[in-house]
């Protein structure tokens, strides 16, 4: 099976001066994990993880002044849609995340998570009544 079969096209974009509080919004209301960030003054796709907005709360830091660029890896590794999930588990087991960020001729197309991979390798069976 294929990244390209397991991940979310609901790919959220956010800028780099929205608050935490804003991302964790947009995400909540998405019901996604991750966000990218598009941020031309650090490079271009960054991604920010519902853990970075954890971390950033547990440091006791104000979700309402954070900005979303002090707290948004820049230095992120991408998936193609043709990539296999081992592949793509295996970047993420590499690499300590959860998420990749999938990219299509340079464009952000998906986003697939370690949740994404396992609904695919151990799908919920249906319950069927006696």
């Amino acid at each position: 099976m294929l990244v390209r079969d397991a991940m979310s096209t609901v790919v959220l974009t956010i800028g780099p001066t929205h608050t935490l509080r804003q991302a964790a919004a947009l995400m909540s209301a998405r019901r996604v994990g991750a966000a990218v960030v598009h941020d031309p003054d650090a490079g271009g796709i960054g991604i920010l993880t519902e853990r970075d907005i954890l971390n950033s709360v547990g440091l006791g830091q104000n979700p309402d002044s954070e900005r979303t660029h002090d707290h948004t890896t820049n230095d992120v590794v991408f998936a193609a849609p043709s990539w296999t999930l081992e592949e793509a588990a295996r970047a993420m087991a590499h690499g300590g995340f959860r998420h990749l960020i999938v990219l299509d001729h340079g464009e952000p197309v998906g986003i697939v998570s370690v949740r994404d991979i396992i609904r695919c390798w151990a799908p919920v069976r249906q319950h069927v009544p006696a």
